[in-house]
């Protein structure tokens, strides 16, 4: 691939009318081309919003049932917390990215009564737009211009504030510019470096697209050099979207912090345990609220501790030293995973407290701030 030397033109798609269910979007992309008097040359990249590509798909979901159909659409759980109006989850979605809520959404749906969902597969949904739209302009103009389609979306970022698009779906063109090899400005070589070409794409789209402009698709000119010459169906056999998910050993996100903390301690984002123990609220709470949530954790496995919190500290007492020191160990973890420091101390077997937890049992005291 060679570095570009032409200008990268942006282009909103105006005019395209509200998508409804059954709408052939490469017709409509077509007609949009027509009326914004844009002529399809080998190179050029159509960015779709996935909203009028679920609009079309018909995939819609009752915005009532909304918390069933994000679970319905996750296929694991990477953090969740508590809200004034329910679970929040970030999960990893069925159509591929690690995003909020799987991707469904009630913005821009046209009926406050529905949530769009994404499609199952959004390489296979651009394929069939290229060559949808493809074939169209051979029809209407003789010619067979090879271009690229990405679906785009929107999602958050570890490390980053604000939202920005990225490519959900993709066909036609290289996602990733691979420069690992190669020699930077400097002479010095680049061994890590991969450019993510679809999501810079999907992003610069969208600062002609807008999140409130009703308008869901843009054309892209000047980076013909990543676009391939070949049929709809050979993305099967070249990286898509799909394939900028990192997954396995490659994902450092697996779960956020404080899931990372609780499923080391047997309590799974999403699970039974998660709901019994507390989901983290994301409005910041008291120490007090955090150190029992910390509690349940710890006390999951431990039946035969009993343990409450008196102010700043966590009493525990147990049968015998080892159970005892399997439920202050995990406490202390817990505790830890809920941002608290902890100090902990042996308590005499004949100590009383408020609650007269330590009259006859072994006993340890944490405190917590």
């Amino acid at each position: 691939m060679t570095t570009p030397t032409l200008p990268v033109t942006l282009t909103p798609l105006l005019g395209v009318p509200e998508v409804r269910e059954g709408d052939d979007l490469a017709t409509l992309l077509l007609t949009a081309l027509q009326r914004n008097e844009i002529q399809l040359t080998d190179g050029d990249i159509l960015v779709v919003s996935s909203k009028v590509v679920s609009k079309a798909a018909g995939l819609r979901a009752p915005a009532s049932a909304q918390a069933e159909v994000v679970l319905s659409q996750t296929v694991r759980i990477v953090a969740e917390r508590l809200t004034p109006a329910g679970v929040t989850r970030i999960v990893e979605s069925a159509a591929g990215p690690v995003m909020t809520a799987a991707g469904v959404d009630a913005s821009n749906t046209d009926d406050q009564s529905a949530v769009l969902v994404l499609p199952a597969d959004p390489d296979a949904v651009a394929a069939a737009i290229r060559g949808g739209v493809q074939n169209g302009w051979a029809t209407g103009h003789g010619s067979h211009p090879q271009i690229g389609v990405i679906i785009s979306d929107t999602a958050g970022r570890p490390w980053r504030n604000g939202q920005t698009d990225f490519a959900l779906g993709a066909c036609g063109l290289h996602v990733i510019e691979d420069l690992r090899g190669s020699a930077d400005a400097g002479g010095r070589v680049l061994s890590v470096t991969e450019r993510c070409l679809a999501d810079e794409v999907a992003s610069a789209a969208d600062l002609v697209k807008g999140k409130s402009a009703g308008v869901p698709a843009a054309h892209l000119r000047g980076l013909g050099q990543y676009v391939y010459a070949a049929p709809a169906s050979d993305c099967e056999s070249r990286p898509g979207a799909r394939d900028l998910v990192r997954t396995g050993p490659q994902d450092w996100f697996g779960y956020g912090m404080v899931e990372a903390v609780r499923a080391a301690l047997g309590v799974e984002p999403g699970s039974p345990a998660a709901a019994e123990v507390g989901i983290p609220f994301l409005i910041p709470e008291d120490a007090a609220a955090r150190a029992s949530r910390a509690l349940r954790v710890a006390l999951l496995t431990c039946p035969d501790v009993v343990g409450a919190v008196d102010g700043s500290t966590i009493a525990l007492t147990g049968p015998d030293d080892f159970t005892l020191g399997v439920a202050a160990a995990r406490a202390e973890v817990a505790l830890r995973g809920e941002r608290l420091t902890t100090t902990l101390t042996r308590s005499p077997a004949t100590a009383q407290t408020s609650n007269d937890l330590l009259t006859s049992q072994t006993a340890v005291l944490i405190v917590f701030q």
